[in-house]
């Protein structure tokens, strides 16, 4: 397989991208070129010019924001066919977050001043970057939302929902989360401290809604999850 075969691949699998006809799929790999970053590398600083978009082509990224007084926050994983940097690559303005590799990482890079002209030239994907970039305010209203009104059960309940959306993998036992999360991971997520998360994944544990072994988690039962969330159709 060609590494344009590969790159495109990939491009077809994420939602902003994968409307594209062959054509212009084509069109938009020829921008780019391939990046390699070894493991906790990082990609860019929270601050940098967002003069370019990347692809993940292999392995897996962590976006993390911190504060002026070294608070980390993990605000997301991403995945190959996720795509990052398309807010910093509209606007040029500076990064919001952080990009770190978690393990070694494969990368396609598009830069901005080839980028902004292909829009361009191609209206439709600006109308999908618009809907993408819709939804992303939305997530950050939630977790905005989150923060302010909810306490960390009923917090953790929805973010293990989320991660359910995009690493569920039904098990015998249940829905299991295919993506290994320590509780100091799933703390720097929610914005606390690894022992409340301990102490409330310790509560879904006792009663029998998660099991949790090995850095994995499995929901056992996927309901009480989501009254506890008060978010009942998150997951179907």
């Amino acid at each position: 397989m060609s590494v344009q075969t590969d790159v495109t691949a990939v491009l077809r699998r994420n939602r902003l991208l994968g409307e594209l006809d062959p054509a212009q799929m084509a069109e938009l790999v020829a921008l780019g070129h391939t990046l390699r970053f070894d493991a906790e590398r990082t990609i860019f600083d929270k601050g940098d010019p967002g003069d370019c978009l990347y692809a993940v082509l292999k392995g897996q990224i962590a976006i993390r924001t911190s504060s002026a007084d070294g608070k980390t926050m993990l605000l997301n994983i991403l995945d190959s066919g996720d795509v990052l940097g398309e807010i910093g690559l509209l606007d040029g303005r500076e990064r919001t977050a952080a990009a770190v590799a978690l393990r070694p990482t494969e990368l396609y890079r598009i830069d901005r001043a080839d980028f902004i002209p292909f829009l361009e030239r191609h209206p439709r994907l600006c109308t999908r970057m618009m809907i993408v970039l819709c939804e992303r305010l939305r997530w950050v209203s939630e977790n905005i939302e989150d923060a302010v009104f909810h306490d960390v059960p009923r917090r953790l309940a929805r973010r293990l929902l989320l991660l359910a959306d995009s690493y569920g993998q039904p098990s015998p036992s249940g829905l299991r989360i295919a993506q290994p999360l320590s509780q100091e991971a799933l703390a720097n997520m929610l914005g606390v401290t690894r022992e409340m998360v301990n102490k409330s994944l310790g509560a879904l544990r006792k009663t029998g809604i998660v099991t949790y072994a090995k850095g994995f988690i499995v929901i056992n039962d996927l309901a009480l999850l989501r009254d506890m969330a008060g978010d009942p159709e998150r997951v179907s």
